[in-house]
């Protein structure tokens, strides 16, 4: 809402400090950082620094702490240092008294109130502006309660506030009823200054010495005091149903048994160290013992008693591997999950590819992991039902969860619907990811990332009431050959993960598609093309499209011996192939058309301005041809005598035969695809993007090199990302028709 003091102030940096301090700020009315920023900066100019900086750090407290411990009307030493003050009490929404430059009375009734609303009233009883809440000022905290706070978590906010404030690396924090990592971490400094922690020793972080510390101090029912206050605020930050108190009573007692039923604690009721490490720290007491883990190394029958000599028996495997060169075992081994049958272990399967970073999902990327997953799955022989965890391996901000991994999820959730609904959805992430992913329904059960607290996601955040596992250390289990790195974590038993599993699908040569299956295949097809804007309707001129989904597939089924032969004899998946040239038709255009004309005019009348084209069913041009097939007649790979695109003869003779003959175009795509893997360059790549070049032709490629040879396929292509990036999911849904025929 536009305020006319706020926009009083905004004028008023701009005349007076603009050329003084860098910048100006847009004279909106609304409070923003822009105008907290200058206002920081206004006041660095001030007091004489000459590094003028957005960031009240501490050069900035130190200056003002020396020079102004204290700010009244006494102190202030001019009227544009008092306008500072001013304009930063009218964008907390304070009487900053009409900008005159006078601490007077509305200035100091102000100042008096905002220290109420902080709760330091009684800790510092005057009108003075201390440094802390200057500091505090000039920030984007409120004060008052705000939606969707709670007035519980505001008396704890005030109360840390106004016993700790006066420490030195205690500052204020925000006082409008909500949860956030900056409470977090003074509820742990409060607790570090209560065990006799020196400033500069006592960090906000629930480190070894605070631990060790804690557990002296239990509380239980009956206990008075300040433990007691601390551990209720603990309980109020996670949400539990209880009053800020001293007084360790009854009810406090019951909700603490709950609290601990929900976590997987036994319930005594008691604040003993471990419950009150949970509601300390994401991770809590991490010499408790877990029923599960999760790990990167393969299952070996050595391994697997070393994991059931830990009390462990539910095991987290990945689906997939990322790479065929790093952390070999990460993925499930042949035969690995035939161990954890022989020796009573349960499997959660986990799907990951990197997923570390906003920019790995988006909507068409979650339709992609959907059907890899499934397929994956399906390999290694995972029974219908079980629950597969899709992870987000970052600390994901509400901002980049609602514009990224929720719609990551909802395509995940519309490709298992598409596969007939064969697994169950799980998340793995933040327990603020967790929550959300599950609170749209896109989950039914979280894998929680507990072991990084400084995650905004988990800080002050309770575990979501979903949770299925919960990760909180990393061990070294079991010794010689049995030895292994694992995360360890809390099972509550809402997921079980798999005992026994069907036979798995090898990693055998592709085979003829069965027709029956071509209908589904095609509806598959044309829901996730239509999922993802590109229905079958046709277009606009140049824009549209002249091949329909029913077309493309044609086309391909017509060729599926060919197909099939180019599988086997290169050792190349079958769904390759089809990928490329079904996302090459899907794509071609009227645009396309006239510069296939333009080729054919000017080799045959010298009219047409375009000497070669990418043309055909592959959409591969005379150039690119001669060079794959060059390429594989030197890798012995065919026979065939080598031409020169340099040539206009060899150029337009290739570029007929894929323009015209449907066969010679889907046997030099599979040759294109040879070519990526022996040297062909890869497409117009993001600034320091890393790609994965396989290393040959294999069955068992991995997502990303799989990814990488559809991009060098489109090499040429402006929209090599985007194109390649929505093909992903049509070469997973091929895949699944290919598995269902090859393992018949």
């Amino acid at each position: 809402m536009r305020d006319p003091m706020v926009l009083r102030a905004q004028r008023f940096l701009n005349s007076v400090y603009g050329s003084r301090i860098g910048t100006t700020v847009e004279e909106t009315g609304e409070t923003d950082w822009a105008t907290l920023y200058a206002l920081t900066r206004a006041l660095q100019y001030e007091l004489g620094i000459t590094a003028l900086s957005d960031n009240f750090g501490p050069t900035t407290l130190s200056t003002l702490t020396a020079k102004f411990p204290e700010l009244n009307a006494d102190t202030v030493p001019s009227p544009d240092f008092c306008r500072i003050i001013q304009s930063g009490l009218y964008c907390k929404g304070y009487d900053g008294g009409y900008l005159d430059g006078t601490y007077g009375e509305r200035v100091q009734a102000a100042v008096t109130q905002l220290k109420t609303d902080m709760g330091v009233e009684q800790a510092f009883p005057s009108a003075d502006l201390t440094p802390k809440l200057f500091k505090a000022l000039l920030t984007m905290d409120s004060y008052v309660l705000a939606a969707p706070g709670t007035r519980q978590v505001r008396e704890v906010q005030r109360w840390l506030n106004g016993r700790y404030l006066n420490r030195q690396d205690f500052f204020v924090v925000a006082c409008d009823g909500r949860v956030s990592r900056d409470l977090a971490r003074a509820l742990v400094l409060g607790t570090q200054y209560e065990l006799g922690m020196a400033d500069g020793t006592a960090n906000g972080n629930f480190g070894p010495g605070t631990q060790s510390a804690l557990k002296a101090h239990p509380v239980r029912q009956g206990d008075n005091g300040v433990y007691v206050r601390l551990f209720s605020a603990g309980m109020v930050v996670n949400r539990r149903a209880v009053a800020l108190t001293d007084t360790f009573d009854s009810y406090l007692a019951a909700a603490v048994r709950s609290f601990q039923t929900f976590v997987a604690l036994p319930a005594t009721g008691e604040g003993d160290f471990a419950t009150f490490a949970s509601l300390l720290a994401s991770y809590g007491d991490q010499s408790r013992q877990g029923k599960a883990c999760d790990t990167i190394s393969k299952v070996t029958p050595a391994r697997a008693a070393a994991l059931k000599a830990a009390g462990i028996t539910y095991v987290g495997r990945y689906l997939t591997n990322p790479s065929a060169t790093s952390l070999p075992e990460k993925a499930i081994q042949p035969g690995e999950l035939q161990v954890f049958a022989q020796q009573g272990l349960r499997c959660f399967p986990i799907y990951q590819t990197v997923n570390n970073d906003a920019s790995d999902f988006d909507y068409v990327a979650g339709r992609t992991a959907g059907y890899a997953a499934v397929n994956a799955a399906l390999d290694h022989g995972f029974k219908r039902g079980t629950r597969i965890f899709f992870a987000v391996d970052f600390d994901a901000i509400d901002a980049e969860l609602t514009a990224s991994v929720l719609p990551h999820f909802k395509g995940i959730k519309e490709a298992m619907a598409d596969s007939g609904h064969p697994y169950e959805i799980g998340v793995y992430g933040s327990r603020n990811v967790c929550a959300q992913v599950g609170a749209a329904g896109y989950s039914t059960a979280s894998f929680v990332a507990d072991m990084s607290p400084g995650f905004d996601g988990n800080a002050g955040r309770p575990l979501p009431k979903d949770w299925a596992y919960d990760q909180f250390v990393i061990r070294t289990l079991g010794s010689g050959d049995g030895q292994l790195e694992v995360d360890v974590d809390i099972a509550s038993g809402r997921d079980t993960g798999q005992g026994s599993f069907d036979r798995p699908r090898p990693a055998v040569p592709d085979v003829a598609l069965d027709k029956r299956q071509v209908p589904a295949l095609r509806a598959d097809l044309a829901r996730y093309l239509r999922s993802i804007g590109r229905p079958d309707l046709g277009g606009v001129g140049s824009d549209a499209r002249l091949y329909t989904n029913a077309q493309a597939v044609e086309a391909i089924q017509d060729q599926d011996g060919l197909i099939t032969e180019l599988s086997q004899t290169y050792t190349m998946r079958k769904a390759l192939i089809q990928t490329a040239v079904y996302w090459a038709m899907r794509d071609y255009s009227l645009a396309d058309q006239a510069t296939d004309q333009q080729v054919a005019d000017h080799h045959l009348t010298g009219s047409g301005q375009v000497r070669d084209s990418h043309t055909g069913i592959g959409q591969i041009s005379g150039s690119d041809a001669i060079q794959a097939w060059n390429h594989c007649i030197g890798w012995g790979y065919t026979t065939e005598d080598r031409r020169d695109p340099a040539k206009d003869a060899d150029l337009w003779s290739v570029w007929q035969q894929l323009s015209k003959d449907n066969a010679f175009s889907v046997r030099t795509a599979a040759l294109v695809h040879l070519w990526g893997v022996r040297g062909r360059p890869g497409g117009q790549l993001p600034p320091g993007d890393r790609v994965t070049t396989p290393r040959s032709m294999r069955l068992d490629l991995a997502e990303f090199e799989i990814t990488e040879l559809l991009r060098r396929y489109r090499a040429w292509d402006l929209d090599v990302e985007a194109q390649t990036h929505q093909s992903l999911a049509v070469y997973q849904i091929f895949e699944k028709y290919n598995s269902i025929a090859r393992n018949a």
